[in-house]
């Protein structure tokens, strides 16, 4: 589809058809971006997104309470640290 850049100020714009707008999912910000010379618009997201899914895929790991007892202990640990 070929489309004009329209002027806004100093700047130039492209205005998104509606049903483009909505096969993209694309909401009212979006992160514009330059890949090989492209220009690419793309749907925002939160910086976290996808964390908590990543994390439950993320094989399980065994053992983390003594992952402490790897590390040697310093002076404070031997001297001062009570529990």
């Amino acid at each position: 589809m070929l489309v004009e850049l329209i002027r806004i100020g100093n700047s130039r714009g492209v205005r998104i058809p509606k049903p483009l707008i909505e096969q993209c999912g694309l909401g009212e910000t979006v992160d514009l971006r330059v890949e090989r010379n492209r220009l690419v618009i793309a749907p925002a997201r939160s910086p976290r997104q996808g964390w908590n899914k990543a994390a439950f895929q993320s094989p399980e790991s065994t053992k983390d309470e003594f992952l402490l007892d790897t590390v040697a202990p310093n002076k404070f640990d031997r001297d001062e640290w009570k529990w």
